[in-house]
């Protein structure tokens, strides 16, 4: 009886899309809604995301609209952004802000890809973690008495198949972001 590796995977699908969330946080360039992702504001006196208190739009390629149900945010909203550490000063007119994404320049761009590297290395190390622990619980398994050393085997080799199909996939989300960031 082979180890159930299910449990694993799904531990290793998860991590990656924590990987593509935080992905969107990483300004490009690009206006990019994902950026405001975590950002709250005091709302009357509970933290609430911008996006469940305004309405985000992309204006252009360039420029995010942040339009607020309640236009007395507007002021909380603007302080918010700049409390946060996208580096992008909102413009406000009384009832929308703007946020103007600028051209990245050349050392930008590096240590966006670098903060990207460095992102997937974390989700890397993630992945094989949870491998780790799939092979612990192998040995444990064969230890018991309840698998065979050619059961343990192949449930390792099966673990290790299915951490080298994540971290490809960990390498070509990671490629993509790069390439993204480098075309802006």
């Amino acid at each position: 009886m082979k180890l159930d590796v299910k449990p694993y995977e799904e531990k290793m699908k998860k991590s990656i899309s924590v990987y593509k969330e935080q992905l969107e946080t990483v300004r490009a360039g690009r206006a990019n809604p994902g950026i405001l992702r975590g950002i709250e504001v005091d709302y009357y006196g509970t933290p609430t995301a911008i996006n469940q208190m305004a309405e985000v739009k992309l204006a252009d390629a360039r420029t995010l609209t942040i339009t607020p149900w309640d236009a007395s945010t507007v002021k909380s909203i603007e302080k918010a952004i700049l409390a946060s550490d996208i580096g992008i000063t909102p413009q406000s007119d009384g009832k929308t802000i703007r946020l103007s994404f600028p051209q990245p320049t050349g050392e930008r761009r590096k240590e966006m890809t670098k903060q990207v590297a460095k992102m997937g290395e974390d989700v890397k190390v993630s992945i094989r973690n949870i491998r780790r622990d799939a092979i612990d619980a192998a040995k444990n398994e064969k230890k018991a008495g309840t698998m065979t050393e050619d059961e343990q085997k192949a449930s390792e080799k099966l673990a290790q198949d299915i951490t080298d199909k994540y971290i490809k996939e960990v390498d070509a989300v990671t490629a993509a972001k790069n390439a993204e960031i480098m075309e802006v």
